[in-house]
């Protein structure tokens, strides 16, 4: 795969919706129903961070829900790569990028939105063919104002702010034009999940779906 087909396929699935929920899986018997809350309210792209003993799992029971594209993020490794493929996830995100993880997630035809957080790291990627790219960490790095202070030089790259986005800055994000979608954790928090308050989840996931782009 080539960076320029990755970028392609990390677009289409960054406009699958205006929020990609950022999910930490603690339990991987929470993985079926949380994905099909979040489906359901409106949120199909989902990314589960490899942060945990369960997200290797929890991807493989989230692959199984019909209308959900599961990803895997934090991937930080070649074996990262291996292991989200292999589980059955259909694209990365990482925090950063190095050459290592990018060839690795080019050779195996995973779709890598790659981190970048400054104008050097944004333009080193589109050197390399990239032109989606997840800004993060976005509000420790200068928020929308920051990211609006990129894309004016550099138009042809587009963005997933992730990192600090809530329902309260999440317009601030998306109103920019080389904005196509926020990562964010909030339509999923722990103690909705710990309960099981699916409802309460696909509530978020309805009210985040409905955010103007």
């Amino acid at each position: 795969m080539t960076p320029m087909q990755a970028s392609q396929d990390a677009l289409k699935i960054c406009q699958l919706a205006p929020i990609v929920p950022v999910l930490v899986v603690d339990d991987a018997k929470d993985a079926g129903p949380l994905a099909k809350a979040l489906v359901a309210g409106g949120l199909p792209a989902l990314e589960v961070t490899l942060r945990t003993p369960a997200a290797l799992e929890a991807i493989a029971e989230m692959a199984k829900v019909q209308g959900g594209v599961v990803g895997a993020g934090t991937l930080l490794t070649p074996q990262d790569v291996v292991n989200a493929k292999e589980a059955g996830a259909t694209f990365g995100v990482s925090p950063g990028a190095t050459d290592m993880l990018l060839d690795a997630c080019e050779d195996a035809d995973l779709p890598l939105l790659p981190g970048a957080a400054t104008a050097s790291e944004a333009m080193r990627l589109l050197e390399r063919g990239y032109s989606v790219l997840k800004f993060f960490p976005a509000e420790a790095s200068g928020g929308a104002p920051a990211l609006k202070g990129i894309g004016a030089p550099i138009p042809q790259i587009s963005f997933c702010p992730t990192g600090g986005v809530s329902m309260k800055n999440a317009n601030d994000y998306l109103s920019l034009p080389n904005v196509v979608c926020a990562g964010g954790s909030w339509v999923a928090p722990k103690n909705l999940v710990t309960a099981g308050d699916w409802g309460g989840i696909e509530a978020l996931a309805r009210e985040a779906a409905a955010l103007p782009r």
